[in-house]
């Protein structure tokens, strides 16, 4: 395919499957690797370089000290500071990033160019309404549930830890914590999902947070499901490439046994391993994290297809039949509409 080919024609405007989005990804993500990949790795790096000295405090003996060694709380009390100094600096980081990897979705989808600066310049305007969009969805789809599921396991915690309760109360009231746990679980699960195109939704419309979230609610009402499983996908290709970096951190702590544990070479050892561990791992983040967010703005045009008539929309103004205006409203029945507006009557 050419660079300067449309990447959106008719046979991309029409509902997808799963398999033919997960298909489109992978497309988008091979024609633009190094755009997707190197806006990934900018949280991600910082996060390794930050890991080197942890490394270097707490995990080589010869650095650190021993126990009780006034150095070592110094270099910790150190290390505490310096990472809540970086912390603020990768957060920025991870909302540039996957703002920028959103619209790079975006745009490689219309068949436009466009490079990690130009991406991440485009984003600029627009990053406190990012980072607010993400604190929200965070209070919304996690703190809330959470905080409610505690306000009803904490007493249940304490009867069940008073002596008259008995077993058979101890049972009964554990089984009912379990049920509060796993249904506060569920709820969290449900609202990620709920509010998983909410940055697309913010990115291509430019909404405000909890505009972005309640659109996103209402936008994700039948591929939830679908989300799930490419969720799911992508958790299992993670942890399968965890496994194999940690064959690293193995073979390292192998070497550190048989060299003798304390002596200089075993130490090396370790930190070598340690360092490839945390390489790989990187590596593998850095490819995986922009696959959900394209395949999340993929669901979002799909969606608007299915229930927007996007597909027409799009057709329409590609030969220059309407003005599309970028805001939406809901209309009495509760659906979203777009707001299409007709030519110019010639008179």
């Amino acid at each position: 395919m050419r660079a300067d080919e449309p990447m959106i024609d008719n046979g991309t405007l029409r509902p997808s499957t799963l398999g033919e989005i997960l298909d489109r990804t992978v497309q988008l993500y091979r024609r633009d690797f190094w755009l997707f990949a190197g806006t990934a790795a900018m949280p991600l790096v910082l996060a390794f370089l930050l890991a080197i000295p942890a490394i270097g405090i707490f995990a080589i003996p010869g650095i650190a000290g021993g126990a009780g060694n006034p150095v070592t709380l110094i270099r910790g009390i150190a290390f505490v500071f310096a990472f809540l100094l970086i912390m603020p600096a990768y957060l920025a980081l991870y909302v540039f990033a996957i703002a920028a990897i959103t619209q790079a979705t975006v745009s490689t989808h219309r068949g436009e160019s466009l490079t990690i600066r130009a991406a991440l310049k485009m984003v600029r305007p627009r990053f406190f309404t990012y980072l607010w969009y993400l604190i929200v969805q965070s209070i919304m789809a996690a703190l809330v549930p959470l905080i409610l599921a505690g306000v009803v396991i904490g007493p249940l915690i304490y009867l069940i830890a008073q002596p008259g309760v008995g077993i058979a109360g101890s049972v009964g009231l554990g089984f009912v914590v379990f049920v509060v746990g796993a249904a506060a679980i569920g709820v969290v699960v449900w609202l990620l999902l709920s509010y998983s195109m909410g940055m697309a939704i913010c990115v291509v419309e430019k909404k405000t947070a909890w505009e972005s979230l309640m659109r996103a609610m209402q936008l994700s009402r039948g591929t939830r499901g679908r989300i799930f499983v490419l969720f799911l996908l992508v958790m299992v290709l993670s942890v399968a490439v965890s496994a194999v970096s940690y064959i690293f951190a193995m073979l390292a702590g192998a070497v550190a046994s048989l060299m003798g544990i304390g002596s200089t070479a075993a130490i090396v050892a370790a930190a070598v391993g340690g360092i490839l561990y945390a390489l790989v791992s990187m590596g593998a983040q850095i490819v995986l994290m922009p696959v959900s967010w394209i395949a999340l703005v993929l669901f979002y045009y799909d969606q608007r297809i299915r229930k927007e008539g996007f597909d027409i929309e799009w057709m329409m103004e590609r030969a220059g039949m309407t003005q599309v205006q970028p805001a939406t409203a809901p209309s009495g029945d509760g659906t979203i509409s777009a707001s299409v507006t007709p030519p110019d009557t010639p008179s």
